[in-house]
């Protein structure tokens, strides 16, 4: 872990990321990508230390309120997050601001922060984000190792949900012969359904790689998966999108059941409401929403 100054925080979007680079070692993750140009190990997290005075200077500035994202390329509560508190800092602003926050993350640690999210919901609005990937609780641990597994997060969900904080999950990405069954997707909906997520966004069944995360992908199947990786080359070569050979009896499944369900599968529609502030913000009720 090392500290350093940057210049800003927040994105043309209103996208924030506190931490650089990630602790959690889920093996498929993007961010490790070169194109991002790392110059520090992926494990090695880099923490801007002056987010939270950069964050208030930029809200004091904004014209009008809006919504504040965070852990679109690095989790906001991995494990440094329980000492440096910086999540939580930029979250006291965004409360008093009275601005709104969408927050992504993997990890139960965000229920320490559960009345401040609560207040902001409040005030403006909250919308709690989680990546759900791997239904089998052994797997999981094996794909996402240095984080609380799939049945916690499901858990938090359902926390979340109780405390009336709109939900939406993240069903990426979906690794070609490891977790992309029918069993596994049914599993993952059958928590989301249990848990009134709003939506579910879904970039197609299968994953992404590219320079630097296909290394260490390949690395990991070696390790747990023996012959896998050699699998992967024959069937998708070096192409950067590889999709499962389940893809389209997966995605079939996922739109019938979520459109019995009332579950938005629309990724514009999921990302206009995560990006809307309205004027006059109400909570849903657990009725309403579904």
């Amino acid at each position: 872990m090392h500290f350093v100054n940057v210049k800003g925080i927040l994105s043309a979007r209103n996208g924030m990321n506190v931490y650089r680079g990630c602790s959690h070692g889920c093996i498929y993750c993007d961010s490790r990508s070169t194109c991002y140009g790392f110059t520090h190990r992926f494990e090695d997290i880099e923490v801007k230390q002056n987010a939270p005075e950069l964050l208030e200077k930029s809200l004091r500035s904004k014209r009008k309120r809006c919504m504040i994202g965070t852990g679109a390329m690095c989790d906001p509560y991995m494990h440094c997050e329980n000492k440096l508190k910086i999540t939580r800092r930029c979250l006291e602003i965004i409360e008093r601001h009275e601005f709104g926050v969408t927050v992504l993350t993997k990890s139960d640690r965000i229920l320490r922060d559960l009345e401040l999210l609560k207040s902001i919901n409040q005030k403006a609005k909250t919308v709690v984000q989680m990546t759900l990937t791997t239904y089998d609780e052994t797997l999981c641990k094996i794909v996402e190792p240095n984080v609380c597994t799939t049945r916690r997060r499901f858990e938090v969900l359902k926390i979340f949900r109780e405390n009336n904080i709109p939900t939406v999950v993240w069903l990426c990405p979906i690794l070609p012969f490891i977790n992309d069954t029918e069993e596994n997707l049914n599993g993952i909906l059958d928590y989301c359904i249990e848990s009134g997520v709003y939506g579910i966004i879904n970039f197609g069944m299968g994953m992404t790689l590219r320079d630097g995360d296909r290394e260490y992908y390949y690395a990991a199947l070696d390790r747990y998966f023996p012959k896998l990786k050699e699998k992967y080359i024959r069937t998708y070569g070096n192409a950067y999108e590889i999709s499962s050979p389940n893809a389209q009896r997966l995605n079939e499944i996922l739109q019938k059941r979520c459109a019995e369900n009332g579950i938005v599968t629309d990724r514009d529609k999921i990302f206009q409401y995560l990006n809307e502030l309205p004027e006059r913000y109400e909570q849903l009720s657990f009725e309403n929403m579904m």
